[in-house]
């Protein structure tokens, strides 16, 4: 990884490859893809005809290019999935997508550069599209607030799961692999409490409450469709 991203240009691919041996020393920044663009022979000019924004554009390919790798093993091990318990499968495929990046100090120069104020928005935004990768791969289908909070809680567990790995010195990384499992036993704990509330005689009227007031949040018709849909409820 970073392997070809259906639909970008071989250019543009060209200048991924080439600016990650920069990133190691300046980060994903402006000195950086300047000299990936000069070790492809391009321009600046045609370099920012192709990333508008620089680096950014870049480090946002670079991570896309791990949710690819990450669908296609779980396409290819598809009937393998389908043996296991659901929260399993989540903690698999957030597994598979930590394995798809053979360059951690790319991805630790990436977490500098989304925490900057003006590129948080941009990173929450990739993390995001992480847990709708997965979601999607578990063929899930839901089209309510329930779009919202699987993806919500989802991007927090793996962004936790990120951090850890970027920590991480055991071999194979097998630390990292017990704390995944460990914040996905937490959710299906927290799923399992809703589901106590919801038959609770105090607490099921509350609940009923909150359902109701969500019930016309509806998810996206397209992915890039945020923040999404209100239908109100028929009668």
């Amino acid at each position: 990884m970073p392997e070809m991203i259906d639909g970008v240009s071989d250019r543009k691919q060209a200048l991924l490859d080439a600016i990650l041996m920069h990133v190691v020393f300046d980060g994903w920044s402006d000195e950086a893809f300047s000299a990936a663009a000069a070790d492809c022979d391009m321009d600046e000019v045609a370099a920012r005809s192709l990333c508008p924004r620089g680096a950014i554009d870049l480090a946002g390919m670079y991570h896309r290019a791990g949710d690819s790798v990450m669908i296609a093993k779980a396409r290819e091990n598809a009937d393998a999935l389908a043996q296991m318990r659901y929260s399993e499968r989540v903690a698999t495929l957030i597994e598979w997508r930590i394995d798809a990046v053979d360059d951690k100090e790319a991805v630790r120069k990436a977490s500098v550069l989304f925490a900057m104020p003006q590129n948080v928005t941009e990173g929450a935004k990739l993390v995001w599209g992480t847990a709708d990768a997965i979601w999607n791969v578990l063929g899930d289908t839901s089209d309510d607030v329930n779009w919202y909070s699987k993806r919500t809680i989802l991007s927090g567990v793996y962004g936790s799961c990120i951090v850890f790995w970027l920590g991480d010195e055991s071999e194979n990384h097998v630390d990292t692999r017990g704390f995944i499992q460990r914040r996905i036993d937490n959710v299906m704990q927290f799923e399992k409490a809703k589901g106590v509330a919801r038959k609770n005689p105090v607490l099921a009227p509350l609940m009923s409450l909150t359902g109701a007031l969500f019930a016309g949040v509806k998810a996206p018709v397209e992915r890039d469709d945020l923040p999404g849909r209100w239908a109100p409820k028929e009668n």
